[in-house]
């Protein structure tokens, strides 16, 4: 019960937090937007675990562990899967990336030995069933989250690449969480890790640019650039600040919660109802009805998802 419901909460944070990060993610771009939220996420569970008690619980293998847990479900997992959003907008961009549920199936079942049965299975396919009528029967809307910006295969592609990021990072930090670690203490070491990366490469590319534009300010001006992104406002700081404290501080948490106390599989499959939930969230904020395509597609998603949690 306490996975279930640990997972089911991880979903409405992640559904919630994909409406707040629409807007920065189109200012700012996803690399910039991910290192400012991650330093300010990376902070406040620094000093929670610190005050909470929670490093006892992780030896140095385990961090190490999680450390590449982090790598690979918020890295790349994150870069991709925001790169997606600014491209497809929340409710595509989040109905896509709940193949992320069968993802971490299969890998749990392969590496992990968490068998599939026959029903697991038809819910796999029609999780992606799903995914496929959400984008193929969708209509356009007029509503500027939902403008679909470039290319539409590249932005599912890197969506599904999101999905693998997210999955793989899941498999690698089960075991430290059925061990014991702290949930806290676990995701701070994953934040942690992934907002120094954001931040070195930030860095590069500072200086890269700083090269580029000598004389106009140089690499001084490129630093500053990292340390204050260009176009970020005390508005925007506020929607990104939101957007990681629930999305990746009490999201994240509540995920390593669900994967310390049930099977990896039945959690990233509940943690997967984000497309549910952001529909009726859409309609509310933009007053704009979802169409009959997105409903049946995450209507065959949900059913694919019942199936694979009741195998």
């Amino acid at each position: 019960m306490i996975a279930n419901m640990a997972a089911l909460g991880a979903a409405l944070c992640w559904a919630a937090g994909g409406l707040i990060a629409i807007g920065p993610v189109r200012v700012l771009g996803s690399i910039a937007f991910n290192r400012v939220r991650l330093t300010i996420v990376a902070a406040a569970l620094l000093v929670a675990t610190t005050l909470m008690g929670g490093w006892q619980t992780l030896d140095t293998g385990a961090a190490l562990t999680l450390a590449l847990s982090g790598l690979l479900g918020i890295v790349v997992g994150d870069m991709a899967l925001f790169w997606s959003l600014s491209r497809l907008g929340p409710r595509r961009n989040v109905v896509i990336y709940a193949a992320n549920a069968p993802l971490t199936a299969l890998l749990a079942y392969a590496l992990l030995g968490e068998a599939l049965g026959p029903w697991t299975v038809l819910g796999v396919a029609l999780v992606t069933l799903g995914v496929m009528l959400a984008v193929a029967l969708r209509s356009g809307s007029t509503h500027s989250w939902e403008a679909i910006q470039g290319s539409l295969l590249a932005g599912v592609s890197v969506c599904l690449l999101a999905a693998v990021g997210q999955a793989a990072g899941s498999i690698i930090a089960k075991p430290v969480m059925a061990a014991g670690a702290d949930p806290v203490a676990s995701a701070a070491v994953r934040v942690t890790t992934a907002a120094l990366m954001f931040t070195a490469i930030g860095i590069l590319s500072a200086l890269r640019g700083g090269t580029a534009v000598e004389g106009a300010g140089g690499v001084g001006s490129g630093l500053g650039a990292l340390l204050v992104p260009r176009g970020l406002t005390p508005k925007l700081m506020l929607q990104i600040a939101g957007n990681g404290l629930l999305g990746v501080g009490l999201g994240m948490t509540l995920l390593l919660v669900g994967l310390a106390h049930g099977n990896a599989g039945v959690v990233a499959t509940l943690s997967a109802l984000s497309p549910v939930l952001i529909l009726p969230m859409m309609w509310l904020l933009t007053g704009q009805r979802p169409s009959l395509g997105a409903w049946a597609g995450a209507a065959v998603a949900v059913a694919g998802v019942a199936l694979i949690v009741n195998r």
